[in-house]
């Protein structure tokens, strides 16, 4: 249950019932809530958050992937993505910004191009992505990082034979 963030680390008082919960600070009421038996919930009220952490309660995964979607496809594939790797949704929150933030610094156009790179190598992360537009990456053809990718043949190299 919350209280008013500003009494955050101060010793407080809890009465409750069957159906409601009270704090005190002193002989003050400072937070009410009606009681929730669902275990290990928590019961917070926008109104006790700091106003810095207010606009956080308005994120869910429709709205990064709606914001995404008006950037382009590969943007959006690449934030469904970043959702799903983490057991839950909102520990992807803070990446999903960090990615959706490069639009203004980057352009539209380039973090689209980006993120085809981030999914063409499975990287779901925010520093792939960052690091592909701060060294020009995402403008290279493909072909040029594929044939990076091969492994040269000659007289030195021993193969898989070798260690049967």
């Amino acid at each position: 249950y919350s209280v008013p963030y500003r009494y955050i680390g101060k010793r407080v008082k809890i009465i409750y019932s069957h159906n409601q919960v009270e704090i005190y600070n002193g002989y003050e009421r400072i937070a009410f809530h009606e009681r929730d038996r669902k275990a290990f919930g928590y019961t917070t009220l926008k109104d006790h958050l700091p106003s810095s952490h207010q606009f956080v309660l308005d994120w869910h995964p429709e709205k990064f992937l709606n914001w995404a979607a008006d950037i382009g496809p590969s943007v959006k594939s690449l934030i469904a993505g970043v959702l799903q790797i983490k057991a839950h949704p909102e520990q992807a929150y803070k990446s999903c910004v960090g990615i959706l933030s490069l639009a203004k610094k980057a352009g539209q156009q380039r973090l689209e191009l980006a993120c085809q790179r981030a999914l063409y190598y499975q990287s779901y992360s925010y520093r792939t992505v960052k690091n592909i537009l701060d060294k020009g990456l995402e403008e290279w053809p493909q072909e040029v990082f594929s044939s990076l990718a091969q492994t040269p043949t000659h007289s030195n190299i021993r193969g898989k034979a070798y260690y049967q």
